[in-house]
């Protein structure tokens, strides 16, 4: 594991350890799981948008639909 040395303000790094502490945790763990979301970010997008894709190719229809047709419940 690499190590790397972040500056932040004193009172944001105080609540920071505050809140790991009430998480039963450290804030060096809190940090791992935050940069790993932004790592996954990425990965989630393209997932969601290969959802969409999907579900549009899935969903498509052969003519286009009515007023009426779109406002039926």
């Amino acid at each position: 594991m690499k190590n790397i040395t972040l500056s932040a303000d004193e009172r944001l790094i105080e609540q920071a350890r505050q809140e790991a502490r009430a998480q039963n945790t450290t804030l060096n763990h809190l940090f791992r799981e935050w940069l790993g979301e932004i790592a996954r970010r990425k990965d989630r997008i393209q997932q969601m948008d290969e959802v969409i894709a999907r579900l549009d190719r899935e969903l498509a229809f052969d003519r286009k639909l009515t007023r009426e047709e779109l406002n039926e419940r």
